[in-house]
Formats: C-alpha cells, structure tokens, sequence
C-alpha cells in the first residue's frame, strides 16, 4: 500500500509539471525565475529536462542523468517539498 501512495503521489506531481510546461509554453526561464510564486526545485528533474544551467553546462536541458541532486527545474512554491527527493534551492 506504501509503493501505491508514493507512485500516485508522484504520478501527481509529475502531471502538475506537465501542466506547468504546457500552461508556460513559450515562457522562457527568465520569466518563470521573475514570475511570483516559483521555486526551483532539485533533484527531481529526467534527464535533458533542466530548466537552468547546473553541473558543467550552462544551457537547459542538458542533464544527463535521472535525479541529479545538482539538476533544477520551476515549480509552483510548495510543490517541491511534495515530491520525494525534492529539494528547493
């Protein structure tokens, strides 16, 4: 019952970034970094899905692996703390 909570949980979060992409579309990071309400969240982010520069590149989406403690993307304040291995910065 554990694993089911913490898959829906997940599944959750992951359609509430879906939304923000889609909802931002054509938003860039500058944007959402100035925009209200937005944190940036490690740890979470797939590879090549980083909104910002973090490692040794300076260009979004160029993570290389799943779960970078080091890779970030924006979300909604209080999201990140919502998701398992997020961590605002």
């Amino acid at each position: 019952m554990k694993n089911i909570k913490k898959k829906l949980a997940l599944a959750t979060a992951m359609t509430g970034v879906l939304g923000i992409g889609i909802a931002t579309l054509g938003n860039n990071q500058e944007v959402l970094a100035q925009k209200e309400g937005m944190e940036k969240c490690a740890g979470i982010v797939k590879a090549g899905m980083n909104d910002c520069g973090a490692n040794d590149h300076t260009c979004s989406g160029k993570s290389k692996v799943d779960s970078d403690p080091n890779e970030w993307i924006y979300l909604p304040e209080g999201t990140c703390k919502k998701i398992v291995g997020g961590e605002i910065i």
